[in-house]
């Protein structure tokens, strides 16, 4: 009796120093940085079929291929200059001595085997030099099709500062005769799943020793069964492909769960979800037979609610073996306007401000009842925190993280103090060494355009950026010049706010008796609205829109007060779009903690971290 009684004691006892490891495993603050939307375009890369090397930098005379600074300033992303800014984040995380490190979806340009290659290489260096394991998920723009396709860009700069055609294919290609030859390569193509992922695959989407644990939506051991050689016998693209309802096509789903370290489970969700064409073509591996993937998760439920299914029983799973499931894909789970949506589609239209990427209800309900707690998304080039619960009484925080090729240019750190109690902190990437090297190839650019008196020309004061948040700036700016406003907003309203002072705008209700008293009570004076416009109203709601409370420093809080106080006044106006415009504004102004904040899983509760 008394051996059995010390044989249990051992048993308890080593139970207890299992769990209590497993426990202090969370206690030592593990943490894991999110990179959404790197848009990763090798400029230095060298096409492997061709002898093409791009053009020499005026200044240094280094060979880059990168795309003009006009078609940066049309795009929400910027092309080139984001390379240095990946990297800039990658050297700042290694020497926080972080090691793992998720990339929500679009990595890569557009999937083209050039950038690719030279995404991979700078990955593999990170992970030798620095022991980082990278986790990657497919966006948008890394498969533009399920399957391979030739691509060209029209936009790439050449000599002389004009534009230059790099393309896949001559097929169907015109040029004119004051036009660069185009440069033709197989290196510029848009690959599919089959060798995007292959290119990729010791970046989560295949199973290697080194990991704990690794499964898909389509695997069938279990946890405690599991082994590697087991997971390669499921990890083949043909064993993880799902049913497109109503078709005989089947698509791959590269979804993964994978147990980096003890005790936390990566949940990369593959989100892609391509949408077959009316009309099929009736031949294999056609990427014509289907649409982009860019509205997200709304096609999902229409299309890959397997993915529910997997979600529920990963998260059942997590719970019962004491796992912290944080989960990461692509596209939003969330509505990421602050909720001023309705507002924004009364106001704009309901095809402007890409608010057919806002997911339906359904979406954050469906996942926070399968049992998601965490969700870090990309997609929008925005800082944002959205926050669901169901009727349930589960509660999902879908986190946004901005784009390095756009303004706020980010990373989020996600701190693991428990399973319980977790931390968010957002880093802006600022300082970017050799951020304006290309500089000397846009004033070729620029001078060209002034010589042919280009239309499109943009304000050379850009390159006057002293650092690459300004840059980013910049890019907002002009991108809202030159897109956003011809674009996006109503030509009428434009035509009447835009030039108004913000005296006019607080006084759009002649005689309102407590304008005087809301003034003194914020410290403010009637000349401090006549400092701006409502153009400027406009952009610092761009400002916003992308960077959330990290734009506040730009912008002031004592311009914010001003603009609060406007919006009070057009709000009381007779004028519906007046009034539309002051919620929308208003709601933007209140969004909740995206900066640096705690979230507790156990109470649901989120709240700021000041400094």
């Amino acid at each position: 009796m008394g051996f059995q009684k010390c044989l249990f004691n051992l048993l308890l006892l080593l139970v207890l120093v299992s769990c209590k490891t497993e426990q202090q495993a969370i206690e030592k603050n593990e943490r894991i940085v999110f990179i959404a939307d790197a848009h990763l375009s090798d400029i230095f890369g060298t096409f492997q079929d061709i002898d093409y090397k791009g053009i020499p930098n005026p200044v240094t005379g280094e060979y880059a291929n990168i795309r003009t600074m006009g078609s940066q300033l049309q795009s929400t992303r910027i092309f080139n200059e984001n390379y240095f800014a990946f990297i800039a984040a990658l050297e700042d995380i290694s020497k926080k001595g972080i090691k793992i490190v998720a990339l929500p979806g679009d990595f890569s340009d557009d999937g083209q085997p050039v950038h690719l290659r030279g995404l991979k290489r700078i990955l593999n260096e990170y992970t030798e030099k620095h022991g980082m394991s990278f986790f990657v998920t497919t966006g948008n723009h890394d498969a533009v099709r399920p399957f391979s396709q030739d691509a060209s860009k029209i936009d790439f700069l050449g000599k002389d500062g004009k534009e230059q055609i790099i393309t896949s294919s001559r097929a169907k290609l015109t040029v004119e005769e004051d036009e660069l030859e185009p440069i033709i390569t197989s290196d510029i193509k848009n690959w599919g799943y089959k060798e995007m992922t292959q290119e990729m695959a010791d970046f989560g989407f295949f199973p290697q020793k080194k990991y704990f644990y690794w499964e898909t939506p389509f695997s069938n051991y279990a946890y405690e069964d599991y082994t590697y050689d087991k997971a390669l016998i499921v990890a083949p693209l043909d064993k993880r492909t799902y049913s497109i309802k109503n078709t005989n096509l089947f698509l791959p789903d590269v979804s993964y769960l994978v147990e980096p370290v003890k005790g936390i489970w990566l949940l990369a969700i593959d989100a892609n979800a391509y949408v077959p064409v009316e009309k099929l073509s009736g031949e294999k591996d056609n990427p014509k037979d289907f649409s982009g993937v860019s509205i997200g998760y709304d096609n999902v439920l229409l299309y890959k609610s397997h993915l529910i299914d997997w979600v529920k029983k990963v998260s059942a799973q997590a719970k019962e073996k004491g796992k912290l499931l944080i989960a990461f894909s692509h596209y939003p789970m969330v509505d990421f306007n602050d909720d001023a949506s309705t507002e924004m589609k009364a106001f704009f239209g309901i095809h402007k401000m890409q608010l057919q990427r806002v997911p339906v209800e359904a979406v954050a309900q469906s996942f926070a009842d399968a049992g998601l707690q965490i969700h870090f998304g990309g997609h929008m080039h925005i800082n944002d925190t959205g926050v669901r619960t169901t009727a349930q009484g589960n509660t999902l925080f879908n986190i946004q993280t901005p784009s390095l090729a756009a303004y706020m240019p980010s990373y989020k750190i996600l701190t693991i103090h428990s399973n319980e109690k977790v931390e968010v902190e957002t880093v802006v990437v600022g300082t970017v060494p050799e951020f304006s090297s290309l500089f000397p190839f846009y004033e070729e650019e620029y001078a060209y355009l002034e010589q042919i008196k280009s239309p499109k020309i943009w304000n050379k004061e850009i390159l006057e950026a002293t650092d690459y948040k300004k840059f980013t700036e910049w890019h907002l700016e002009e991108l809202t010049r030159l897109r956003f406003l011809p674009e996006d907003f109503p030509v009428a309203f434009l035509a009447d706010i835009a030039k108004l002072s913000g005296k006019d705008l607080l006084l759009i209700n002649k005689g309102a008796s407590e304008i005087e008293k809301q003034l003194l009570a914020n410290d403010l004076t009637i000349q401090d609205f006549e400092t701006w416009t409502g153009y400027d109203m406009i952009f610092d709601f761009y400002r916003l829109r992308n960077a959330d409370e990290l734009a506040v420093p730009d912008i002031g809080s004592k311009r914010l007060k001003q603009y609060k106080m406007v919006c009070e006044q057009l709000e009381k106006s007779n004028n519906e779009q007046l009034v539309l415009w002051s919620k929308i504004v208003q709601k933007t102004l209140q969004g909740l903690p995206s900066n640096h904040f705690k979230i507790d899983l156990k109470t649901n509760k989120i709240d700021r971290i000041t400094p």
